[in-house]
Order: C-alpha cells, then sequence, then structure tokens
C-alpha cells in the first residue's frame, strides 16, 4: 500500500542505484555470468537519423500514469493553472543502427511562465535507475516553480522505465512472493532457495522483455537526451539530475561536452566506484542515517516511542525486534505478513528523508505490538507496489539497467566472502546489502563498463551537490565526481543535512546557489557549505 503519494516519490523520487536484494547491482567491475553484448553502441555519439532528429513532438494533456508508471490520477495542473502536457519522441532501439528499429519515449512538460525571458527547456532525471520522470515530476511541481520562471520543466520515461518500452519481469504475485522470501539466508537450504528466486526473476525478465534488454543502459539514455535537446530545439542541454540521474548527466557530458548547458547534480553517485564498492558505500551510508535516527529518538527521551536511552540501546530493540520476524513473521497487510527482509526494507525506505522518520518510529512501535501494516506499506512504497496489489516496473527496470551498465557478476562464494565487510560497514544493513551483490547473476547481457566515464574537458560548469547526511549516495561521491569531471568543470556545493538529496530538503541556502545558476547563470564559489 502507498501511504501518500509524496512517501513513494520521497523514496522513488532520488533513489541512487538502490542495491536491494533484487535490485541488483550498480557500477561494476568483472564479468563472469552473461554472454550477449550490450547495447551500448561504438557509433558516434551523433549517429541518428534526419527523419528522427527532425521529427515534432504532439503535445497533448497527460493521461492518468499507467501501472508501469506507478498508476493514479491525472497530474494536478500547475501553480497558476498551467497543465502539464505529454507526448512521445521516436528513437532509435540501437544507435549502431539510426535507421533501424525505433522505439517511443515517453515526455511531459510545463511551459515556462515568462515566455518572453524563457532560456529554454530544464531537463529532469530522477534516479533510480527506473524512476517515471513522467509520475515523479508533477508530484514536485510546486518544489521547482521557481525554475519554471524562464524554463519549461521537462522529464521523460527513460528507455526501459514506465511508458518507454518498459521493461516487464515477474508479474503481481510473483513478485509478492519473491519479496516475502528471506533475502539474508543463513544455511544452504535459504541459500538455494535465494539463488533459485534470483535465476526464476531473470528468466522472467529475459521471456517478456529479452530482445530490449541490451539497448537499455545509460549510455543509449544519454544519447537520447541530446537527441531530445535536438528536438526541443535547445543548442545546449539544460539539466537537473538526482540521485542514478548524476551519473547519466555524467555519461551525458562525456559524450557531448560541447552541448551542456547549465547542469546540477544532486545526490551524487560516485563514479569511481564499482558494484562491491557502492554497495559498502550505501551500506555505511544508511548506517550513518539509521544511527542519527536512533539518535533522534534516544535524545527524544520519554516523547519518541521506541525503548532506549541511547541509540545503541535503541538500535538494539530494533535488532531484537527484526530477529523476531525471522522466526515468526507478523500481520502486515491483507494476506501479506511483516517479515525480516520486508521490515528491513520498509526502515530503508524511510530513512530516504528525515520527514518520514516519524512514520518509522510509529511503524517499528506498532510492529513491536503485533501490527506490521505500517512498516509493510513503506516496504512497498519502495518495492513499487499500490494499494491495488499492482507493481509499477522500477525494480524491474533498475535490474535491467544497472545490468546493462555493470560487468560485474557474483556467484554465491564471492558473495558469501564479501559479507564480513559489509556487516563490518553496516550492522544492520550490511547482510542485507551483501546479498544484493547477486542481482545480476545469470542476466543475459554483459554489462558495458566497470565504472562509467564522466570526464568532460571543456563542458560548461556543472554544480555538483553532496549531502553530508545523505543515506543512499554518500557525501564522497560529489567530490569524487567533481575530480572526474576535470579542472573547471565540477563545482562542489556542500549541504549539511539529512535525507538523500539536497535542494528538496528546502533549505534556502542551496535552492538560492541552484536557482542562482540556472536562471542567471551565476555560478557559486566551488567549496561553498550550506548548514
Amino acid at each position: 500500500m502507498r501511504t501518500s503519494p509524496a512517501l513513494r516519490a520521497a523514496a522513488l523520487a532520488a533513489t541512487a542505484t538502490v542495491l536491494l536484494p533484487l535490485a541488483g547491482c550498480s557500477d561494476g567491475g568483472g564479468g563472469e555470468g552473461s554472454s550477449t553484448p550490450s547495447g551500448a553502441s561504438t557509433a558516434s555519439p551523433t549517429a541518428t537519423s534526419r527523419e528522427l532528429a527532425s521529427q515534432e513532438l504532439d503535445w497533448s494533456p497527460c493521461p492518468a500514469p499507467n501501472v508501469a508508471q506507478g498508476g493514479g490520477e491525472s497530474p494536478s495542473p500547475l501553480p497558476g493553472g498551467t497543465v502539464w502536457e505529454c507526448s512521445f519522441m521516436d528513437v532509435p532501439l540501437d544507435y549502431g543502427e539510426p535507421d533501424g528499429r525505433t522505439i517511443e519515449l515517453a515526455l511531459i512538460r510545463g511551459k515556462a511562465k515568462d515566455q518572453n525571458r524563457r532560456i529554454g527547456s530544464l531537463l529532469f532525471n530522477f534516479g533510480g535507475p527506473g524512476a517515471s520522470g513522467i509520475a515523479t515530476l508533477p508530484a514536485f511541481g510546486a518544489d521547482y516553480d521557481r525554475l519554471r520562471t524562464r524554463y519549461d520543466l521537462v522529464s521523460f520515461d527513460p528507455r526501459g522505465v514506465g511508458r518507454s518500452e518498459g521493461v516487464r519481469c515477474a508479474d503481481d504475485a510473483q513478485l509478492d512472493a519473491l519479496y516475502q522470501e528471506d533475502a539474508t539466508p543463513d544455511d544452504a537450504a535459504e541459500e538455494k532457495e535465494f539463488v533459485q528466486g534470483q535465476k526464476d526473476f531473470i528468466a522472467t525478465c529475459k521471456k517478456n522483455s529479452g530482445p530490449e534488454l541490451p539497448y537499455v543502459g545509460t549510455t543509449n539514455a544519454a544519447r537520447d537526451m541530446d537527441l531530445m535537446r535536438t528536438v526541443l530545439g535547445d543548442d545546449k542541454l539544460h539539466y537537473f539530475g538526482i540521485s542514478y540521474g548524476t551519473e547519466l548527466g555524467g555519461v551525458y557530458a562525456n559524450l557531448f561536452p560541447d552541448k551542456v548547458g547549465r547542469a546540477v547534480f544532486d545526490a551524487v553517485v560516485d563514479p569511481t566506484k564499482n558494484s562491491e564498492q557502492s554497495s559498502l558505500g550505501q551500506a555505511e551510508g544508511f548506517q550513518l542515517a539509521f544511527d542519527n535516527f536512533t539518535k533522534d529518538c534516544a535524545d527524544r527521551g520519554d516523547a519518541c516511542a521506541l525503548p532506549g536511552s541511547t541509540g545503541e540501546e535503541v538500535q538494539k530493540w530494533i535488532a531484537d525486534l527484526l530477529a523476531q520476524l525471522e522466526k515468526e513473521p507478523i500481520d502486515g497487510l491483507g494476506d501479506r505478513a511483516l517479515t525480516q527482509t520486508l521490515a528491513t526494507t520498509g526502515i530503508a525506505s524511510a530513512l530516504y528523508s528525515k520527514e518520514t522518520w516519524p512514520l518509522l518510529e510509529q511503524g517499528l512501535d506498532e510492529a513491536e505490538g503485533g501490527s506490521g501494516a505500517l512498516l509493510l506499506a513503506l516496504a512497498d512504497s519502495l518495492n513499487g507496489r499500490s494499494e491495488d496489489g499492482r507493481y509499477d516496473n522500477s525494480n524491474a527496470a533498475n535490474i535491467a539497467i544497472n545490468c546493462a551498465d555493470s560487468k560485474q557478476r557474483f556467484t554465491l562464494e564471492q558473495t558469501k566472502a564479501a559479507l564480513p565487510a559489509f556487516r563490518k560497514a553496516s550492522p544492520m544493513f550490511g547482510e542485507y546489502l551483501g546479498w544484493g551483490l547477486m542481482g545480476c547473476t545469470g542476466w543475459p547481457v554483459a554489462g558495458a563498463w566497470e565504472t562509467p566515464d564522466v570526464s568532460a574537458p571543456g563542458s560548461a560548469p556543472i554544480l555538483v551537490i553532496g549531502n553530508t547526511g545523505d543515506p543512499a549516495t554518500p557525501y564522497a561521491g560529489a567530490k569524487a565526481m567533481v575530480e572526474q569531471l576535470g579542472a573547471g568543470v565540477g563545482v562542489e556545493l556542500t549541504y549539511k543535512g539529512e535525507g538523500h538529496g539536497a535542494y528538496n530538503s528546502k533549505n534556502t541556502c542551496v535552492q538560492r546557489a541552484v536557482d542562482g545558476y540556472l536562471l542567471n547563470g551565476t555560478v557559486p564559489k566551488s567549496g561553498t557549505v550550506c548548514e
């Protein structure tokens, strides 16, 4: 069940490559277990047909999101009454064959308020990979309304996502069963069940979306964005990338440095880390957020519903609760129980934003009393399950895009050998994320890279924002991105806060810096710190 559209948005809108046990691998290194070459074509970055480059988009009021996008109602008008408009754009399935088969990408826009001072389009990617831009941008429309004074706000479902040839894997009943399974096996029998569950899931992806799987990687998505820039009529790509959207933006800047306009990267993926290193970084990041949550609870004393006079005592109480759930799940929603794995997913979901800490506190308290409904709802929000039991395709797209990108494939033995380091990085989430290393094992497409190349000599300045309390994209990733973009390109800004991302925290200092650059071209001093 979704507790609210805002909660779903908070979880998905800026999920970096979230390495949940099903959601697989991130930037990788290695290579066992794949045979088919990836669709990351070696064609020229500008390879496309003249017909596609000159296509005209047919904009009309947006329909309600479909199931793959998360469902719901048609987006409400923007402040002032501007109606969200949607369209489709044709792109090559394979940029190595620009005149071959095409697929449709779904787009959305909210037109600029001041057409006389309009700069162009500001393209958003909200991360995942797997987040539907069509569903997410309207959810945050009011937050970005200042930027609409001079930009058309534009987003899209990247290839493989939502209405853009969305990847299809397991059906709803299969996903319900899979999420009920133990994602942290403790013995040989549970390991066998875990590995078989992974194999079965991958088999459904290959069966339902096999021909498209080689072509859903980040390099092709970056080429799509450049075609989008041309079709939208912009000389430069003005861009706001969040979480995985920063990786996509970095790959774009590497391919098309001379086409980068005013760009912002928020909640930054570290482009120097392979799959295992990224997973370890996330373990540390989520542990930090969990430490901060439990300390806050303890500091509030009797005002916190959870027992414990210190953060460590609160954490022990939660660990004991999870241990009990492993032995005996409790009632959740409908006929679904709250298991240890789903409770852990629910905890992770709530740590994406400090605004959802009260829900986490309430959910843990209710679980102690025997009701797992709220924690299961929090898990559903991250897993993409709606109240009516239907799943969007965000996790299917997540694993397909990650596995098309990453070369790394872990055997069972390699995964088990890595677990001690994960447990050390995070007593709470280490085991959970460590087993997630096997997400791409057996995937039918070979990954494209060890780590993405984001060097962009000659690019316009890119504002790179790191949040010191970010659980999903640890703060160090921002500095690494600045270094990899190259001298004179990356401009680093630090936000000392909590949650995933900085602009959506509504911190005045952060928003002033971002708005000043995007609207007026004022580049803040690199090293600026906002508190």
